[in-house]
């Protein structure tokens, strides 16, 4: 028998969103036992900041310019690897995703790609050698449709909740202080999908046999916005109560004063002359803002928090159950981050702050190994996980993975981590890339393709005008007014400055350092996939 491996992800949540990592508010005591049992990377980060990218790089073990999906809207290819498809050949593990995935667009009415195919036609997979799959996106429907298995389940078995949940990306106003994309929730807790999906991930382990070996991934759609948690969860933390992040400049004045240092959209996108169509809604404007917004939405992330650490513990008090725990591996992190307050700013988009880019990542490694207890400050990232899983089940790790195994232990050597950002909108084309290394964070603008076609002017010319009106992308699809020149760019010292205010890209103090960063960052990305992969939805 093999090592069990149990992969906990969720969706848009912060590094600091753990008791273990600082958070004061929420309380996740089942993570944070995790993290002291375990191994916590503080300098984790992701190769993206968007779901799709970051996704696919989990599953494949690649750099999100050699699978192809750079952005939002790529599906990435059906052939494409997966560590879960090596598992289960290579060493014959049980394989199933409980939750969502998301390397397909979820934009997709006519139900074109299997992930949104799946449920309508009652199967659950295989998919991408997951031998089973239940799904869940953050809202159960879409025009009165189910969405996935969740939404389907949800609209069949309790029909008279689908009505709950706020819009996705409309940016209404609801909740106490009508805050963008809160509601009151007044769905049972038990029919919410954080429950749901560990509901499903204990019953796929049930199904198993005692001597099986196995992979499974539990996805949780949570904290991602909609900010939209059981009504009856609410109670947990009083937005009254809560001070603005730490991230959070303090008034108007002083956000402008940051983001003026800043690349050009940064403040654009603030004062609302620039829309962050690639990671918001694009109506949103966030000058518009209240303070009481930002205490209610941190205040709903920190219950959504709660939820899910709860969820994990019932999915442990399974594999313990089973007679598991000692030989079951748990990680636990996240696909990225979100703004949250920071920078008087919510969601995420082209943004390459420890915001969205720094993870929250813990690996508990099983019992039955000598691996001890360690904090690891040296960089690691998404790319690394797939690598890991091999390790774990003892076979050669493929060709195709482009990250290392885990360093369970300080000193490992490692020195740099890289994220990039692509746009999916060809009236944006923005292109950033980031390093991370010996405490500073650099990220090169590269020269704007704004009106270069990418593939998806095809699909939003044939989107009907309604549509593209209601989601804020207009006739011809959002266009930027912003074009970088490749010139401009972010330095930060983050021990110095952690929320990254003061940027020193063109501080002449600093050129060397920036010199020396651009060139290790360009040193060490693989060369992009040819041709590259067509963005055939808008997320």
């Amino acid at each position: 028998m093999r090592r069990k491996i149990l992969f906990v992800t969720t969706d848009q949540q912060r590094y600091d969103a753990l008791g273990c990592n600082g958070n004061e508010i929420a309380r996740t005591p089942v993570v944070d036992r995790l993290a002291a049992e375990g191994v916590n990377y503080r300098r984790a980060y992701n190769q993206n900041t968007v779901c799709m990218p970051a996704r696919s790089t989990m599953l494949t073990g690649q750099y999100v310019r050699t699978h192809g999906v750079v952005s939002n809207g790529v599906p990435l290819p059906v052939d494409a690897p997966s560590v879960a498809a090596y598992l289960a050949d290579a060493a014959g593990y049980r394989t199933a995703l409980l939750g969502k995935a998301h390397f397909e667009p979820g934009f997709d009415a006519m139900r074109h790609y299997q992930e949104n195919q799946l449920a309508e036609t009652g199967s659950t997979g295989p998919m991408r050698g997951f031998e089973h799959v239940e799904l869940a996106m953050h809202t159960p429907t879409v025009m009165g449709r189910g969405i996935q298995h969740y939404g389907t389940w949800l609209l069949s078995q309790h029909p008279e909740h689908v009505a709950g949940f706020a819009a996705l990306l409309q940016a209404e106003g609801g909740g106490e202080t009508a805050a963008p994309e809160t509601t009151i929730n007044p769905i049972p807790r038990e029919l919410y999908h954080t429950d749901w999906v560990a509901d499903r991930t204990i019953a796929y382990l049930d199904s198993l046999a005692a001597d099986d070996d196995w992979f499974v991934w539990m996805s949780f759609p949570d904290p991602h916005h909609p900010w939209d948690p059981p009504a009856s969860e609410r109670k947990r933390v009083p937005w009254q109560d809560l001070d603005l992040p730490l991230g959070h400049p303090g008034s108007a004045d002083a956000i402008r004063s940051v983001l003026r240092q800043k690349p050009a959209h940064w403040l654009d996108w603030y004062d609302g002359t620039w829309r962050n169509v690639e990671g918001s809604p694009g109506r949103f404007c966030p000058a518009t803002l209240t303070d009481d917004q930002i205490r209610e939405i941190n205040a709903l992330a920190h219950v959504m928090n709660e939820l899910i650490d709860e969820a994990v513990g019932r999915v442990l008090d399974a594999v313990d159950r089973r007679g598991w725990t000692a030989d079951t591996d748990i990680f636990f992190t996240t696909d990225h981050g979100e703004l949250q307050g920071d920078y008087g700013l919510i969601f995420k988009g082209p943004f390459h702050t420890d915001s969205l880019m720094r993870l929250p990542f813990v690996w508990r490694p099983a019992p039955s190994t000598s691996i001890e207890p360690a904090e690891v400050t040296e960089p690691v990232g998404h790319l690394d996980l797939a690598p890991t899983f091999c390790s774990i089940a003892g076979v050669e790790q493929p060709d195709w993975m482009q990250g290392s195994p885990l360093p369970t232990v300080a000193g490992s050597g490692r020195e740099r981590v890289l994220c990039e950002w692509d746009s999916q909108f060809p009236g944006y084309g923005m292109h950033m890339r980031s390093i991370y290394r010996d405490g500073w964070l650099c990220t090169a603008y590269e020269h704007s393709t704004r009106g270069q076609p990418n593939g998806l002017e095809t699909f939003l010319e044939m989107l009907p005008e309604r549509v593209g009106q209601a989601l804020g992308l207009g006739t011809a699809g959002p266009q930027s007014p912003v074009e970088y020149e490749g010139t401009e760019g972010e330095l930060y010292r983050v021990d110095e400055d952690p929320h990254q205010f003061r940027n020193l890209w063109d501080d002449l103090g600093y050129r060397h350092v920036r010199a020396d960063l651009v060139a290790d960052l360009y040193d060490h990305l693989p060369p992009p996939r040819e041709p590259r992969l067509l963005v055939e939805r808008p997320a």
